[in-house]
């Protein structure tokens, strides 16, 4: 056996974040929530918060699409501790256009929407960490994937931490829609602008419909930040209703390519707007932008009729922001979005960081494993996206491990000051990666999977779907094994150094380290 990532269902742990927000609602648009959800608490009429309706009863024949207990590899919530709650909010956005580098500008006002929130925190008050994370769902495969959970669900629970995932796209609504019409019958991202109103464009993207408006979800994400930070008994994340007194402390949000592109937009055209109507505080106490930049979603149209923001424009960078700012790139997408590089700054009003994961897939097999099982996606009327390539399985790298070290960075420069580790980008010459004698990319955030390789790493794979950035391994030989690494006590020292000089870098957790090198001591290498 060789030492490989360690499997899917096996045990991995710590540190995880947080998010905050807010923003313009009108509960109006409540009239077609489900009567058997029942209104756990609503803003009144006019406020900044959206209406909340659930938690939505879950039986035998209806239960959250993505649902814990209906994963591909389904997770058992009760054991860990924690508790899932799906609701419905409505309110109102605004529809905004962003011509130039700068805050956004409204574009159509009052759009009524009904979205839907999927909540994993702990059953006890007294697990709660105070942070939540908040992401949008990712609709790259015209459905939600849980992949904000799927990369942190480890540290989020090690921590006693929140995360809500949020439907923001049209698209994810016609899928949840064919999935189970009585519990999502009442969802709506319309179009305020009618078809014969000319700033309805004629020619809108393949995955976009004219009856529908992708640019609801700005204020969505802001709403449900305020949300999350309100001390009203209907914030979803409240103890206050359930015997405790915890509150949110940190409110953190996430993006992962399509949406991670979205964080762009969110950062740079709506964050200054919700910093001005919030009195000076941000919505959000810190970002992870995850796998998106430069020319690989770096930003998205605005609204479903404005163009992307081309090349070398400023929207497709961060400056100034005023809150940390945690940046990955894969292996698979550094090259695409090599426009996106910047230098990192601990700058009170421009705290940044960029780190390109060596040897990390960005189609990885995790966010298929912990979103929507198979038989729900086909349900919802699309395929299940397939696991395997031309070269086999997705890459198996543990993407997570960065993950779980940049949450506990982010966590500690919001709340301490802590500075995040400095790390070079993926070596680059001629526009090509440089590569070591075993095939392996050089520079970039490492790992004992590279530094002491058993196998060759790629973050480019070809097939169906997403393979184009799925990435693959190649194992090494046995010969080439028993050159590099005599014996097995060789190997483990090696991983040993190796992990230790990483997780004193605070490149890696000291869990994660620890689990590095159990599994290499259990490897049959060479």
């Amino acid at each position: 056996m060789r030492f490989i990532p360690p499997p899917r269902g096996r045990k991995a742990w710590i540190t995880a974040l947080i998010l905050p927000a807010a923003l313009s609602l009108c509960s109006a648009a409540l009239a077609t929530a489900p009567a058997s959800a029942g209104t756990k608490a609503a803003s009144p009429a006019g406020s900044s918060l959206p209406h909340v309706t659930g938690p939505l009863p879950v039986t035998a024949s209806s239960h959250p699409f993505g649902a814990a207990d209906h994963e591909g590899t389904p997770e058992n919530l009760k054991k860990a501790g924690y508790v899932e709650e799906e609701y419905l909010l409505s309110g109102t956005a605004n529809v905004y256009s962003w011509p130039k580098a700068g805050p956004a500008q409204v574009r159509t006002a009052g759009a009524p929407y009904t979205t839907r929130i999927l909540v994993r925190r702990p059953a006890k008050a007294s697990r709660f960490s105070g942070n939540v994370v908040t992401e949008m769902l990712n609709p790259s495969n015209l459905f939600d994937l849980n992949i904000g959970w799927a990369m942190m669900h480890r540290q989020l629970i090690a921590d006693g931490d929140v995360w809500v995932g949020v439907t923001a796209k049209p698209v994810s609504v016609v899928a949840l829609k064919k999935f189970d019409p009585g519990r999502y019958g009442s969802l709506s991202m319309a179009n305020p602008l009618p078809l014969n109103d000319p700033r309805n464009c004629a020619n809108v993207p393949a995955d976009s419909s004219r009856t529908t408006e992708n640019g609801l979800a700005w204020d969505i994400f802001s709403q449900l930040g305020g949300l999350l930070r309100s001390t009203g008994r209907g914030n979803p994340v409240s103890y206050a209703d359930r015997g405790g007194h915890a509150r949110v402390r940190h409110l953190y949000g996430f993006g992962y390519s399509q949406t991670g592109g979205y964080l762009y937009d969110y950062i740079n055209g709506i964050h200054p707007l919700d910093v001005q109507r919030n009195g000076g505080r941000p919505t959000y106490d810190g970002y992870i932008v995850a796998v998106a930049g430069g020319d690989f979603v770096g930003a998205v149209p605005m609204n479903q009729c404005d163009p992307v923001p081309p090349t070398g424009d400023p929207r497709k960078q961060f400056s100034d922001v005023g809150v940390p700012i945690i940046h990955l790139m894969s292996q698979s997408d550094y090259l695409t979005g090599i426009a996106s590089r910047r230098p990192d700054s601990d700058k009170p009003a421009d705290r940044y960081r960029g780190y390109e994961m060596a040897g990390a897939g960005h189609a990885t097999p995790d966010e298929l494993h912990y979103s929507a099982a198979p038989a729900d996606i086909e349900k919802a009327g699309q395929p299940a996206p397939p696991m395997n390539c031309n070269e086999g399985p997705r890459s198996r790298f543990p993407s997570h491990i960065f993950f779980d070290a940049a949450l506990r960075n982010l966590d500690q420069w919001v709340r301490r000051g802590v500075r995040p580790p400095h790390a070079s980008p993926i070596e680059v010459e001629n526009g090509k990666p440089v590569l070591d004698q075993y095939g392996n990319v050089q520079g970039g955030l490492r790992s004992p999977y590279l530094d002491v390789p058993t196998s060759t790493w790629y973050g480019n794979s070809t097939g169906a779907s997403f393979c184009s950035i799925a990435g693959h391994e190649v194992p090494f030989t046995p010969q080439r094994l028993a050159q590099l690494y005599p014996d097995h006590g060789t190997y483990v020292r090696a991983v040993t150094r190796d992990t230790e000089r990483l997780v004193a870098g605070r490149f890696l957790t000291r869990a994660d380290g620890t689990e590095i090198i159990r599994e290499a001591a259990h490897a049959d290498v060479p």
